[in-house]
């Protein structure tokens, strides 16, 4: 479903889509900063590879677009300060898939994850990017936040990742929900986020009830965060 606002001269667009909403101008000729996400894909080098990630605005908004903040978390995922290799992972939102591909191509077991519309757009995405011999390492899977949940495992995964899922308030309560179903006490939670709004800080003030928050790299010329974060072990009486 889509809103349409008008503002002075800019016409702006409400997206509700599979899995969030965002709000962005709309125009016949994007913006430069907005140009690319019009593209039908986007190019990237990551682990010694060049990944070519589909795109489909028109078709499924947000969802399919890859946004800075996938970017900005596979760079960090480059530097290699989190171990990968042979540890279970799952990305959350994963839109073009773009982060999920890069942590398996960095050796990770991935379990990728969006809501069930953008599945077949992302697996198409993953098979595409993903070399046969690693397919056995990836998993497609449908996850929305604070449902189904008893099908993935209560603290089975090495790593969380997600790369800007937080925007939506509507989402926060499943989100948090979720991370504390993924997440066992050793479990790493990586999110990369762009501050836009007061309700982005809300977020992670709430996940402070629960887990530790570090912010961990900061790309100022994308203005994107990476935090790392480990749930609270509650303190046990002497």
């Amino acid at each position: 479903m889509r809103t349409w606002i008008c503002s002075f001269s800019f016409v702006i667009v409400v997206f509700y889509t599979s899995s969030s909403m965002a709000l962005v101008p709309y125009v016949e000729n994007p913006l430069p900063a907005l140009s690319k996400l019009h593209n039908s894909s986007a190019q990237f080098r990551f682990a010694d590879r060049d990944l070519r990630l589909a795109q489909d605005w028109k078709q499924l908004g947000v969802a399919a677009v890859v946004w800075d903040a996938a970017v900005v978390m596979c760079v960090y995922l480059e530097l290699g300060k989190v171990e990968l290799r042979g540890k279970e992972a799952i990305e959350l939102g994963a839109g073009t898939g773009l982060v999920g591909i890069v942590a398996a191509l960095l050796g990770a077991k991935v379990t990728i994850t969006d809501r069930q519309p953008a599945l077949d757009f992302l697996s198409a995405n993953v098979n595409v990017n993903v070399p046969a011999d690693l397919q056995g390492s990836v998993v497609v899977s449908e996850l929305s936040w604070g449902e189904g949940l008893e099908r993935y495992p209560a603290g089975g995964f090495d790593l969380v990742l997600g790369a800007d899922i937080v925007y939506l308030e509507d989402t926060f309560v499943p989100l948090l929900r979720t991370l504390e179903h993924l997440c066992s006490d050793s479990t790493v939670l990586l999110l990369a986020c762009k501050i836009r709004y007061k309700r982005d800080t809300d977020f992670l003030s709430m996940l402070r009830r629960r887990f530790t928050v570090e912010e961990v790299y900061y790309d100022k010329h994308r203005d994107i965060h990476v935090y790392k974060s480990q749930k609270v072990t509650p303190a046990r009486d002497l």
